[in-house]
């Protein structure tokens, strides 16, 4: 599929980490890829918390940002037209609702919407360490299909800072989802 077609879904929870978001935003921006936003109360508390951003920073970087409380928007239906979604930062008591199939928020729907329609689900958990429960849930849902992508930082492109650790993770996660056609530091023996 052409870059051009594809429009990403990204959904932000309460899970600390929001900077990956911002980042992978920024990274969608810089290579044209249209994108949606879902982001939860809590996931606006970190926000204005780690970043000091409100939801006008987001809004400058995709096309539309819902709240969880839109039961209504496109993105709670099958009939929309997303290629992928990523919650990016993906905390446990999302990856819980999404294992569980409950639905009482926008992006829990809209994570449901994805599996059931067997389009990419991205779940960038950042947690630690994990307990039997998350690891059963995490399981239950790689089972259902989704695909659980830890923030998990690389360290052998020799990161000067964490701007450059951040970036380079967002970069890795752009080229598995097949929107960036190389990585500029990838692995060499």
């Amino acid at each position: 599929m052409e870059k051009s077609l594809k429009k990403i879904l990204v959904g932000i929870t309460g899970a600390s980490g929001s900077v990956y978001a911002y980042c992978f935003l920024k990274e969608l921006k810089e290579l044209d890829i249209p994108s949606e936003v879902i982001i939860t109360k809590a996931g606006e508390y970190v926000l204005k918390k780690e970043l000091g951003f409100s939801l006008g920073n987001l809004k400058n970087l995709c096309l539309k940002v819902y709240t969880e409380e839109e039961f209504y928007a496109p993105p709670a239906s099958g009939s929309s037209n997303y290629s992928a979604m990523v919650v990016i930062p993906c905390s446990m008591g999302t990856v819980g609702a999404i294992a569980s199939g409950i639905s009482r928020n926008l992006l829990q729907r809209a994570a449901d919407v994805m599996l059931k329609e067997k389009k990419p689900l991205v779940l960038v958990v950042r947690e630690t360490p994990l307990n039997v429960i998350h690891l059963k849930n995490l399981l239950t849902c790689a089972e259902a299909g989704a695909t659980v992508f830890p923030a998990s930082p690389a360290f052998y492109q020799k990161p000067k800072n964490l701007e450059e650790l951040i970036n380079f993770f967002v970069q890795r996660l752009s080229f598995f989802l097949g929107l960036r056609d190389n990585l500029s530091n990838h692995w060499q023996p």
